[in-house]
């Protein structure tokens, strides 16, 4: 199954290359984001948000978010790097992305970075593979996490003022799970239908460390980040500012 947007075609201008500003910046003014040394990381809690909807509160320990943060300057740079996407019509997305095992461009996927530098995307680390087949295991089953055989991630950087409007993940062959982890600020994330993207919706609110996970009927719900709330996150996670989330998905491609 593949959605109609994969067959609008790309935007000829391309993404817009960007850089991240060093590990080491000093937090925004009035930041209230809390300091990792003194949190306490409470039990994971579950949650069945919809029908196959799972959101897993403080899924991450402090010590995973920091690898994967320290992991996602590598990935960043180029080639293949970060960039600020650009939809068929032409306009950029405010969100910055980077991708791994396969680059997604709006909307299509390939093995190159076609709209920056056309390198070859970098591969899905295993460390990746494995952390999304506990994802599944611990929302859908333990089944479902054995056979889950993800081969690609969407890394997206929610700077302050940024957001991404409701789309269906509708590119992908594949029925697996959708697994979203989230670190830094806290986001709105936002979920429709599968056949709508009016209202009314269901609204979960996304901390650093937790996980959703969405797919059987609702793999194809439409969903969104329309706020992120700026200086939630914790300090010292390495960070910029803003929310990082890293979306794995079996594409069956």
């Amino acid at each position: 199954m593949t959605s109609t947007r994969s067959r609008m075609g790309t935007s000829r201008l391309g993404g817009v290359p960007t850089v991240l500003p060093p590990p080491d910046s000093p937090p925004r003014p009035g930041q209230l984001g809390f300091d990792l040394a003194a949190d306490v990381t409470a039990a994971p809690s579950r949650h069945e948000v919809l029908p196959d909807v799972v959101h897993v509160a403080g899924w991450l320990d402090l010590a995973r978010q920091r690898a994967l943060a320290d992991a996602f300057r590598t990935w960043a740079v180029p080639p293949a790097g970060l960039r600020h996407p650009r939809v068929p019509a032409g306009h950029l997305m405010t969100v910055q992305s980077v991708c791994l095992g396969w680059h997604w461009q709006p909307y299509a996927y390939s093995r190159t970075a076609d709209d920056t530098d056309g390198a070859p995307v970098k591969a899905l680390p295993p460390d990746v593979i494995e952390l999304a087949r506990q994802a599944v295991r611990d929302t859908v089953g333990a089944a479902d996490g054995d056979r889950y055989e993800p081969d690609a991630a969407i890394v997206n950087l929610y700077a302050p003022g940024a957001r991404l409007g409701l789309h269906q993940d509708g590119e992908e062959p594949s029925d697996a799970p959708v697994v979203t982890i989230s670190l830094g600020d806290t986001c709105v994330f936002r979920l429709a239908g599968v056949d709508r993207r009016t209202s009314p919706f269901t609204d979960v609110e996304l901390r650093s460390g937790d996980l959703l996970v969405f797919g059987g009927a609702n793999r194809r719900i439409y969903h969104g980040v329309p706020k992120v709330l700026d200086g939630t996150g914790p300090q010292g996670l390495g960070l910029p500012p803003g929310r990082l989330s890293i979306t794995v998905r079996e594409t069956g491609l």
